[in-house]
């Protein structure tokens, strides 16, 4: 409604404070525990401080290793800014519990976009034996190297685990280095592989 030709003041708009994680859940402290596997223990006593300063003095997230039960428990705090701070911190105990260095692992705190994929030899092919080995041999290469090859031009990091297979890494990146990582395991030469990804990662180049 105008007055004498005259637009009434249009009111401001609120502003509101973001909610902190505590506000979101009704003051509820929310929980999560991943377990420790008998073969991270010892790793774990030892980048111990590795994993507690990020997680409590950025993240604003409560940790502690629980001795009795085995479980590393994580817990939300009146300054935890963000509810989402708790669920990252618990995939990146997590990702450290499957075998990924803190370095590559704390990378997932920081951005939005990578995840942990984990796959089996098995969920590719049904192998045996002798040819279970050579797979398994295949994947790793010499020293190492054909898995450093395909981390370097995926830009992803890779576990090994007997026949578990872990890659953390964006969503893009992650299906190259699985479908790399499934050809070695049909009996693809690491070669021909190389050369594939070489390829595939040019094109991705191009693309972005």
């Amino acid at each position: 409604m105008e007055i004498d030709g005259v637009a009434p003041p249009v009111p401001e708009k609120p502003l509101f404070e973001p909610l902190k994680a505590h506000e979101m859940s009704d003051g509820k402290v929310q929980f999560r525990k991943v377990s420790v596997p008998p073969h991270r223990y010892t790793p774990l006593k030892k980048a111990w401080m590795e994993i507690y300063t990020p997680v409590y003095e950025q993240m604003k997230v409560d940790i502690r290793m629980n001795l009795k039960a085995r479980k590393v428990e994580l817990k939300t705090r009146g300054d935890t800014p963000d509810i989402s701070n708790l669920q990252k911190c618990a995939d990146f105990v997590h990702a450290f519990m499957m075998g990924f260095d803190v370095i590559d692992a704390v990378a997932l705190l920081r951005m939005d976009e990578l995840y942990v994929d984990s796959f089996e030899i098995k969920d590719v092919k049904t192998l045996k034996g002798e040819h279970k080995s050579r797979a398994i041999g295949r994947l790793s290469g010499k020293g190492g190297k054909t898995k450093f090859s395909i981390e370097n031009a995926t830009k992803t990091r890779i576990v090994l685990a007997d026949e578990k297979i872990h890659i953390l890494g964006s969503f893009r990146n992650i299906k190259i280095a699985r479908d790399a990582l499934c050809s070695l395991i049909l009996g693809a030469p690491p070669g021909k592989v190389n050369s594939k990804l070489r390829q595939v990662t040019a094109r991705s180049a191009e693309l972005f």
